[in-house]
């Protein structure tokens, strides 16, 4: 089992830089870091001869076929446009699938080695509406038509701040691949332009950041998903993470899959003979934990723990347990997660495998506004997802997690 220090709770984000070191290009993709880009979407590309600007934002590794060939051309995996011959440079437009503060970028160019885009930078913007900008369908062997150049035109992207200067880029090779560049800007961020100079390719391109949610249009009454990822919720720590990170339990949707949850390792404390108590919980000696900051202050009324996928593999029980802890209290926690004044928010219930479970407010223990909570299993197992529905309550600054300090998810 993972102990919960040794940089698994870190709040820096200290991670996002252009060197590519190991410690680096493991840190991007633990511990509270979130691809913004999941579920977002390219609305707009200059060029797409040899493969669309679609790809950048497949959540599946690059991968490379020697002998596949297209009719424009090497099938790539990526975004590739054709060797430029007219004046300006390639680029395009990613919607986030999730709007929040953008704290950096991978630009991945596996295996494009003798046809990469040597530079690159990236703009970005909160627009009041998404634009009526859509790619649809193969777009391999396209160009952007009249239509939807003047279409983009009227976004003005090339004004839109720069996130990222002009930078040069590495080639494919898996030592070089990942470009990480930080990210400083505080602004919420809703679309990115992703600029290639002057042409060339690009496998993967990852944001990374925080969600934000803009809760003075969140009416007083209203009940939201206080823990969700799109409401700024973030996992800060955890026990185990062997299969799968907890941050992803609080992600879009429903699970895709297993690995699209929070799954630890078998523990090796398990009895040799497992026995349960007169509810049917298993007597265990130890268990699994996540911690995770809310999106707002909040008093919860409604959880959903949902094991769904996890069929031979969900944990045998649940508990949750809840505090209220100012910037200061949670920077001095972050070392010990498993210690600390949690109250009990739900007391343990015997979960069943692949099936949503619903616990209502006369379930819950405690009434009282709270901050984060910390999901415990037991013994070891697989939660797809944790939703925390309830009401946004007033926050004195003292309570406000530190913007500059927050862990970056993939938005």
């Amino acid at each position: 089992m993972s102990s919960p220090s040794g940089g698994r709770s870190q709040l820096l984000v200290r991670d996002l830089v252009q060197s590519v070191d190991q410690e680096l290009i493991q840190s991007v993709d633990q511990d509270q870091t979130w691809p913004v880009t999941r579920r977002g979407e390219v609305v707009f590309a200059t060029d797409e001869w040899f493969a669309p600007a679609a790809n950048l934002l497949k959540r599946d590794p690059p991968r490379f076929e020697a002998s596949a060939f297209t009719e424009f051309g090497k099938w790539m995996d990526g975004w590739e446009t054709r060797r430029k011959r007219i004046p300006g440079h390639d680029w395009c437009v990613v919607q986030l699938g999730v709007v929040g503060v953008v704290n950096g970028v991978d630009v991945d160019t596996s295996f494009f080695t003798g046809n990469h885009a040597p530079y690159m930078s990236v703009q970005g913007a909160c627009l009041d509406a998404p634009p009526s900008l859509v790619l649809e369908g193969d777009r391999t062997g396209t160009a952007a038509s009249d239509g939807q150049l003047e279409a983009v035109s009227k976004l003005r992207s090339e004004t839109w701040r720069v996130l990222v200067p002009e930078s040069g880029l590495n080639p494919g090779y898996a030592d070089s691949c990942h470009n990480y560049f930080r990210v400083t800007c505080p602004d919420r961020i809703t679309h990115l332009r992703l600029n290639m100079y002057p042409d060339g390719g690009v496998a993967r391109f990852r944001v990374y950041g925080v969600g934000q949610r803009d809760w003075s249009s969140v009416p007083a009454h209203q009940e939201v998903d206080l823990v969700a990822m799109t409401n700024g919720g973030v996992c800060l720590g955890y026990s185990d993470a062997h299969f799968g990170h907890p941050r992803n339990m609080i992600g879009l949707g429903r699970a895709a899959n297993m690995g699209d949850g929070w799954e630890t390792a078998r523990r090796l404390d398990r009895p040799k003979e497992l026995k349960v108590d007169g509810r049917g919980i298993l007597q265990v000696p130890g268990s699994e934990w996540a911690v995770l900051r809310l999106g707002h202050a909040g008093v919860i009324s409604h959880v959903e723990v949902d094991t769904n996928h996890f069929k031979g593999n969900s944990p045998d029980w649940c508990r949750l347990e809840a505090c209220s802890l100012t910037a200061g209290q949670e920077s001095a926690a972050a070392d010990a997660w498993n210690s600390g004044s949690w109250k009990v928010l739900l007391p343990a219930q015997k979960l069943r495998p692949h099936h949503r479970h619903h616990y209502l407010e006369a379930e819950l223990a405690l009434k009282e506004a709270v901050t984060h909570v910390r999901l415990v299993i037991a013994p070891d197992g697989g939660v797809s997802r944790l939703r925390l529905w309830g009401r946004a309550t007033p926050i004195s600054p003292a309570l406000t997690p530190p913007t500059a300090v927050a862990p970056p998810s993939k938005l």
